[in-house]
């Protein structure tokens, strides 16, 4: 273990009794902040936030060259020696491209399901998430949050969240940037295979050079198995599209009958998508003057094609 200067957190006397919980002393009483070397400190198991090379993180090396690590990382002990980073991934990987010998820590005792937990809370905050990193991330709290409430039972054995009427996802949507809906969206595409996952991250990376889709169509696809969702990946790279909401509805529906296979998914992969077919479009102060204020859109577009067609009728009229 490192030698280095600790300084205790713990927070004592009448501000501690005013500003936390007995749970947070606690907590507190087993922190301390000391400098570690990086080699002595393991990255998360099944960390699911990337740490990517990009622009940010140059800018976040060239920081911490010349000001050092601002803002300790948090680490637990581990048992068989050294520590486990719990929140700070980018931070200690800054430290080591600037060649710093140590990172700041604040060393914490957690148990496995406490360090998930604080793990995902810290990384949901980033500006940037991928839907793939907020699927892993929101699976594993899941899970911890659910192993946590079996084990807090009253004498009839009910778990906590049913206590409090409560599913463990609600109370997890309750914490969370996303909604009860959009974190069992985001949990489903773990099922996806990962070139689809993939294709799901660049909706929001944007490179030119790969393709992307959708979150709603990526969960109809994750209902497929593996064998048929490789199947749909060579098909998309093949076409060099991939399947709009509608027509993953339509995928998802013939596996359930037991009538997908290749040819079925190229001809739904061939067929126009609303956003393909040409638009024609006029500019709104033209037409105002024909239609009383707040029409919808609909009604002026029919109005139009109505009378378009009484033009057609007329002129063909004058022809004969």
């Amino acid at each position: 273990m490192s030698r280095g200067t600790a300084i205790d957190l713990g927070l004592t006397g009448a501000y501690n009794d005013l500003f936390s919980t007995q749970a947070e002393r606690d907590n507190a009483q087993r922190s301390y902040v000391i400098d570690l070397p990086t080699t002595e400190i393991s990255d998360f198991p099944d960390h699911p936030f990337k740490v990517r090379m990009d622009e940010e993180m140059e800018q976040m090396v060239e920081s911490v060259r010349e000001r050092g690590v601002l803002s300790p990382v948090l680490v637990r002990p581990m048992p068989e020696g050294g520590y486990q980073m719990v929140s700070g991934h980018r931070r200690k990987m800054a430290a080591e491209l600037a060649e710093l010998p140590t990172v700041p820590c604040i060393v914490r005792e957690l148990t496995d399901d406490e360090a998930i937990i604080i793990m995902v809370d810290s990384n949901l905050q980033r500006e940037r998430v991928l839907p793939s990193e907020k699927a892993f991330a929101y699976k594993m709290k899941l899970d911890a949050m659910r192993r946590q409430q079996g084990e807090r039972t009253d004498l009839t054995s009910v778990p906590l969240g049913q206590k409090l009427g409560k599913t463990s996802r609600e109370q997890l949507a309750d914490k969370s940037p996303d909604s009860n809906t959009q974190i069992q969206r985001y949990i489903r595409l773990t099922n996806l295979i990962p070139e689809i996952l993939e294709m799901v991250d660049n909706s929001v990376l944007k490179d030119n050079d790969k393709l992307q889709i959708a979150l709603r169509p990526a969960v109809e696809l994750s209902y497929l198995p593996e064998n048929e969702q490789n199947a749909l990946l060579e098909a998309m790279e093949s076409e060099d599209c991939t399947p709009s909401h509608a027509q993953a509805i339509k995928i998802r529906d013939f596996s359930e009958k037991g009538k997908l296979n290749s040819g079925v998914i190229q001809s739904i992969l061939q067929e126009e998508k609303p956003n393909q077919v040409e638009q024609f479009k006029i500019p709104r102060n033209r037409i105002d003057k024909f239609f009383p204020a707040g029409t919808p859109a609909q009604k002026i577009e029919d109005t139009i094609v109505k009378a378009l067609e009484m033009y057609r009728k007329r002129e063909r009229a004058r022809e004969r």
